[in-house]
């Protein structure tokens, strides 16, 4: 799942490039002939649990013909087309050819793909699944006939070759395996969270080398938020305040099926998560994956003491907005939606007081979506009524920073201020090319 409270964002959830090019290997791809169709539909489920259309569908492109941009510390990559067409898709590979890109990095000529493809993830996708997939993709995908094109990253760093080293130092081969003494709900979740949901990807900080500094709850960063391009992941784990710790079951699995709850609402990349995804999740997976996030002890918090909801001082402000600079900007602008007390119209308007994104110690994603706004969820064919509206051509980067710190303050938030300067940084790096 890419991709949470994001939010999350997410962010982003990327997934890069199988370039097609001859059969390297003696093997057969795909005959274009009929196919087992419960084994196609069985991979059209799971390319949803993974995601693969938010990444490889551009806007108002066909779906998995590639383009869409995708911005990396190295610059920007463009998704490549993953139709099964046989000149500029992956309609050459093989099975065999398909697993080890899926699952190793490794393209059908040798290249290595770069690691924003999320492939120590699927790495520990079973090979049952890896068959359904392929079959999906040579059976169930319309072939469009559309080329890739180069990245945009500068030489030396365009260079694939130091991938493999990468991939000696990062790469953890061998599907997923069965933790003992769990159950079987609880191991489903897992599989789906740390393969094909690619969870990590998003919500696990990473490394020096790009790398996740953890795969799976072994690893006590696992899940605890993560900053990338321009939004913050949110922590999955039990974390109190920043976390799912005051989540019940029922909050998480209606979240992920619709991308809202008391607590929260999906911006970011995560709306695409939710719209893409994990809506389509079956009941069963949905609470596979809860229960397994559930259990995951707290990590990555803030310090801060248990978060308690205390209206009173900021009622005074808004009281008296004159007096407070966020207050004016909140009364003007965000008190008709959020409330007085902070608490929103939830699931179809946000809170704000407790609300994880707000109390979390990084503010980027407030100030993107406040800046930007959000896309549209669509649950079932039906966008939302209320969308969250960009207010980046209303506010200036004072306004903004003066009711971000507002909000992040107050209801008892406890949350640092923003700076105009933090708005300024993420202002240019959002707006550039719209």
């Amino acid at each position: 799942m890419k991709k949470m409270l994001k939010g999350l964002g997410a962010a982003l959830c990327v997934a890069l490039p199988f370039i097609a090019q001859a059969p390297a290997d003696a093997a057969t791809p795909a005959a274009t002939g009929a196919a087992d169709q419960t084994l196609v539909q069985r991979g059209a489920y799971l390319a949803q649990l993974g995601d693969c259309a938010a990444c490889h569908t551009a806007p108002k492109g066909k779906p998995f013909a590639g383009g869409l941009p995708m911005n990396t510390p190295m610059g920007r990559i463009y998704v490549t087309n993953i139709t099964p067409d046989a000149q500029t898709g992956i309609g050459g590979y093989t099975e065999a050819a398909f697993a080890r890109a899926l699952r190793e990095g490794v393209a059908k000529d040798g290249h290595n793909l770069y690691p924003a493809m999320p492939y120590p993830s699927y790495a520990k996708v079973d090979d049952d699944d890896v068959k359904a997939l392929y079959a999906f993709f040579m059976h169930g995908v319309a072939p469009v006939q559309q080329a890739n094109r180069e990245s945009d990253i500068k030489w030396p760093l365009n260079m694939r070759w130091p991938l493999m080293f990468w991939n000696m130092a990062f790469l953890e081969k061998g599907g997923y395996r069965d933790k003992p003494g769990k159950d079987v709900a609880w191991n489903r979740g897992a599989y789906l969270v740390q393969g094909l949901g690619h969870c990590g990807s998003c919500h696990t900080p990473r490394g020096v080398a790009f790398q996740e500094s953890a795969l799976d709850e072994s690893g006590s960063a696992f899940l605890s938020g993560a900053l990338l391009d321009g939004w913050f992941a949110s922590n999955l784990t039990g974390e109190h305040n920043t976390g799912l710790g005051r989540w019940s079951d029922e909050d998480l699995r209606t979240f992920l099926k619709t991308g809202a709850n008391r607590h929260a609402s999906a911006f970011g990349a995560m709306t695409s998560v939710i719209n893409n995804s994990t809506q389509a999740m079956s009941d069963q997976d949905v609470a596979a994956v809860s229960t397994y996030l559930k259990s995951l002890p707290p990590a990555g918090g803030t310090g801060a003491a248990a978060y308690t909801y205390d209206p009173q001082a900021t009622k005074v402000s808004l009281d008296r907005p004159a007096n407070d600079a966020g207050a004016r900007v909140y009364t003007a602008y965000c008190m008709h939606c959020h409330g007085v007390d902070g608490h929103g119209f939830a699931p179809m308007l946000a809170p704000l007081a407790g609300n994880p994104n707000v109390l979390a110690k990084d503010a980027s994603s407030l100030i993107n979506v406040t800046l930007n706004g959000t896309g549209d969820l669509v649950i079932d064919g039906v966008p939302s009524p209320f969308p969250m509206p960009g207010f980046a051509a209303v506010l200036d980067d004072q306004q903004i920073a003066d009711v971000l710190s507002f909000v992040r303050a107050g209801w008892n938030n406890g949350a640092p201020a923003v700076g105009a300067a933090e708005v300024a940084k993420l202002r240019q790096s959002t707006q550039a090319g719209r």
